[in-house]
């Protein structure tokens, strides 16, 4: 014969089979055992703040001040592949790698000076807002940027650390110092498209290019005449204000041989003798001098060229 399977039993006959609790308080079931939906918990800090313990810099979150804290160690893990610049953060890596592509995607309206980095085009807009909100506590000076104005307070501090292994000038800033090397260097990037002279740096191309003719552009608002440089400008406006900027027992003297000179820059370059130092050297035959007007005589000896004629 064959089993008969038991009937389904409606829901309200199996409820009224179970047994009544005895009590009818709620099940209580520990936290641990129950699953929690995932939440961001948001804690309410108020002013709490990270600050360094070395420099005192303060943040908001310790993740940044963790950021930080990689700074004081001077480790740079991040290095460039293309020149070797390293980085404590990948972030500034990357961003630095944007100079190598030559892509420069943000514009300035006003001038049309291109740049890579937004950031650096909005403090480039700061020049045509003439905003300066960073002032020098010691003379006044204003810039338009934090940057800027801590590497000026340097020159107040009078402390040159940067000094040039070949000649041993010191330098407030750095950059002034590889300025300065290229000195050495020979190498000049710069070329005159009219003349072909060549200089180290392109600010001494554009002071030059003013000489050609028919470049005047600094105009004398007392009598009109019309200068190639504004350094002659300046000086010849001393005409009209009746001012001897020179006297005769003005003058500046060498402390090692006594010789005197108007001019302290004529100083300096006199006092390149007495120190020995030679940094222009011929390319043909290897003789040095002192100043790089002697080295551009001398090379005339080897062009053959004879500028000077007996009467």
């Amino acid at each position: 014969m064959w089993e008969s399977r038991p009937k389904p039993q409606h829901i309200e006959d199996i409820s009224k089979k179970q047994p009544t609790p005895a009590s009818t308080d709620p099940v209580v079931v520990p936290l641990t055992t129950m699953k929690q939906p995932r939440r961001r918990q948001c804690i309410d800090s108020g002013n709490r703040t990270f600050s360094c313990d070395q420099c005192g810099k303060s943040f908001n979150r310790l993740g940044p001040l963790k950021t930080h804290q990689l700074i004081h160690t001077g480790i740079k893990a991040f290095s460039c592949d293309q020149c070797g610049k390293s980085f404590t953060l990948s972030s500034n890596l990357k961003r630095h790698q944007l100079i190598h592509t030559g892509v420069k995607a943000f514009r300035c309206d006003q001038c049309g000076k291109s740049f890579t980095l937004s950031s650096n085009l909005k403090v480039h807009q700061l020049i045509h807002a003439g905003v300066k909100a960073f002032s020098c506590d010691q003379c006044g000076k204003s810039f338009n940027r934090l940057d800027h104005l801590k590497a000026h307070q340097v020159i107040h501090t009078g402390a040159k650390a940067f000094s040039c292994d070949q000649c041993g000038k010191s330098f407030t800033q750095k950059s002034d110092l590889k300025t300065h090397q290229l000195i050495h260097s020979g190498v000049k990037e710069f070329s005159c498209n009219q003349c072909g002279k060549s200089f180290t740096q392109k600010r001494y191309l554009k002071r030059h290019e003013v000489i050609h003719p028919g470049a005047k552009h600094f105009s004398c608002d007392h009598c009109g005449k019309s200068f190639a440089r504004l350094g002659y400008l300046k000086a010849h406006r001393v005409i009209h204000t009746g001012v001897k900027a020179f006297n005769c027992d003005q003058s500046f003297v060498c402390d090692q041989c006594g010789k005197s000179f108007t001019f302290i820059g004529h100083l300096k370059r006199h006092q390149l003798i007495h120190s020995g130092v030679k940094s222009f050297i011929c390319n043909q035959c290897g003789k040095s001098f002192t100043q790089s007007c002697n080295l551009k005589r001398h090379q005339l000896i080897h062009t053959g060229v004879k500028p000077f004629n007996c009467a």
